[in-house]
């Protein structure tokens, strides 16, 4: 074992009543088996809007883990006595994977036990993507192999499966669902992406996410977050959440976001981090991870507050919609 999966374990031998477990899969590495872990909160009506928290797809960035981990901790302390809460969750649905990639987070790696990096593991392709940082099928001993090349579902890696599976059973019906998939790694500033990550193509709602960004500007109006499309940064194949918003069913939002943890902004306050792979994606002092696992609970609320009444924020007459796509072209595109 190691610390993540056992704080994982503690949570789980300490779920209230109603807090729903789900055992994603199993990952077979080095004569070990892995498990893949699910807590699901709130209304479990297939057609409810969700809200559903990824950590770990890459198992060198543990502290957007520690994040997911942390959330459900918030989410479970208050249910012994927040009415508030309660009648949040007879509403909505809130589902959490802190640990997407345990091999990877137990050998300290961004890729799985077979050398792939699950976010290029998709069979999707891109147009323009960035040279190797994009995905490549050329060796697992470098970073960003994409995995088996037949490009088809059935060839992707185990944990990639688990996770698609879970996010389409908890949301299939759902008239409105939004992903936040924790990340680190990149940038000075924390950054909320939206899709494409395989084009620089506008995406069909656009006009959705311009208006939950001008919603968050108005109720968080010191938020730390640039939000704009991954693609402005770069390009990749094979991005699990490109294909699962492809085979979405349009009529419903799917709006799969990504926060990319600001991780150069640690090196920068502590240089010494830089001897440290580890130190390269992670906050290393004590104060600074504290501060990553609170910094981001009022993100967490507002989304949860929006997944409330979502079709006050994106149920728009056809005119309004046009109105907010052009004036989300004119702001990213």
């Amino acid at each position: 074992m190691f610390p993540e999966l056992n704080e994982i374990l503690s949570v789980k031998s300490e779920l209230s009543k109603g807090v729903r477990h789900i055992h994603l899969s199993d990952v077979e590495y080095a004569n070990t088996t892995l498990p893949i872990h699910g807590f699901s909160f709130g209304n479990a009506d297939p057609k409810a809007p969700v809200l559903a928290i990824v950590g770990g797809i890459h198992g060198v960035e543990s502290i957007g883990t520690w994040i997911a981990l942390s959330f459900i901790k918030f989410l479970e302390s208050r249910l012994s006595w927040d009415e508030g809460l309660h009648r949040q969750l007879e509403k909505i649905r809130i589902s959490v994977v802190p640990l997407a990639n345990p091999v990877g987070m137990k050998n300290f790696t961004r890729c799985n036990g077979n050398g792939v990096d699950l976010m290029r593991n998709a069979p999707i392709e891109s147009l323009d993507a960035s040279f190797l940082v994009g995905g490549h099928f050329h060796s697992p001993k470098l970073p960003w192999f994409r995995g088996n090349p037949s490009q088809t579902e059935a060839g992707m890696e185990v944990e990639s499966k688990a996770l698609m599976n879970h996010i389409r059973n908890e949301t299939r019906d759902s008239s409105c669902t939004i992903v936040l998939d924790l990340h680190s790694g990149f940038g000075m500033q924390d950054q909320l992406w939206f899709p494409y990550a395989k084009s620089k193509v506008p995406f069909a709602h656009l006009a959705e996410v311009y208006s939950l960004k001008l919603a968050l500007d108005r109720v968080l109006p010191n938020h730390v977050y640039r939000f704009e499309p991954q693609a402005k940064h770069y390009r990749t194949h094979g991005d699990l959440w490109d294909y699962l918003y492809d085979q979405a069913d349009p009529s419903q939002v799917f709006l799969p976001l990504t926060l990319e943890l600001g991780s150069w902004n640690w090196v920068k306050k502590n240089p010494i981090q830089l001897f440290s792979f580890l130190g390269l994606f992670n906050p290393v002092k004590p104060h600074r991870q504290k501060r990553a696992l609170r910094r981001h609970l009022p993100l967490f609320e507002f989304l949860t507050r929006m997944m409330e009444s979502p079709s006050l924020w994106w149920r728009h007459s056809d005119a309004e919609r046009d109105r907010l796509r052009r004036a989300s072209l004119d702001h990213w595109f």
